[in-house]
């Protein structure tokens, strides 16, 4: 009589897992399928709403672009130093003109104090150079109120 017991209580399992992943299998695409193509279809409309950035010509962005020549300091270590030229995109004419304004002042100055900070294996290869220039983009952009740096080209570049 007990082994009668344990014989339908293992039955009764085993049909229960197999009513369960029965369900599985045929619930798991309806569901999948749904939620995806809800955020599929989310997403396409979102990306339509993006507008593309404008593409501004060779002459609107040299308009907007502020050119800082030979600035040269020593990096941290003091034996080696750096001769560096930039040129900085921005947004628009107003940025441009207070960029220029602040450009003998406080940008030269914050230059010259983040590449007194660096190491010449933190400045070399292409690597380095995108490092300093977003470095650079974060510090100097909230001197701005008219607008923002697009971008920072390093124009010439000489570590000794």
């Amino acid at each position: 009589m007990f082994k009668n017991k344990i014989f339908i209580m293992v039955i009764g399992m085993l049909i229960a897992i197999t009513l369960i992943l029965a369900a599985a299998f045929f619930l798991y695409p309806l569901v999948s399928n749904s939620g995806t193509a809800e955020s599929g279809s989310a997403a396409q409309t979102s990306a339509e709403k993006v507008k593309p950035a404008k593409q501004l010509s060779a002459e609107e962005r040299k308009e907007n672009t502020v050119v800082l020549k030979d600035i040269l300091t020593n990096l941290a270590n003091n034996s080696r130093f750096i001769k560096v030229s930039f040129a900085f995109e921005l947004e628009n004419k107003k940025a441009k003109a207070e960029f220029e304004a602040l450009q003998d002042s406080k940008v030269k100055g914050a230059i010259i104090k983040s590449l007194s900070d660096l190491t010449p294996e933190q400045v070399s290869g292409s690597k380095g150079l995108d490092s300093l220039s977003a470095a650079l983009m974060n510090i100097l952009n909230p001197y701005l109120h008219e607008g923002k740096i697009k971008e920072i080209m390093i124009t010439d570049f000489v570590l000794q």
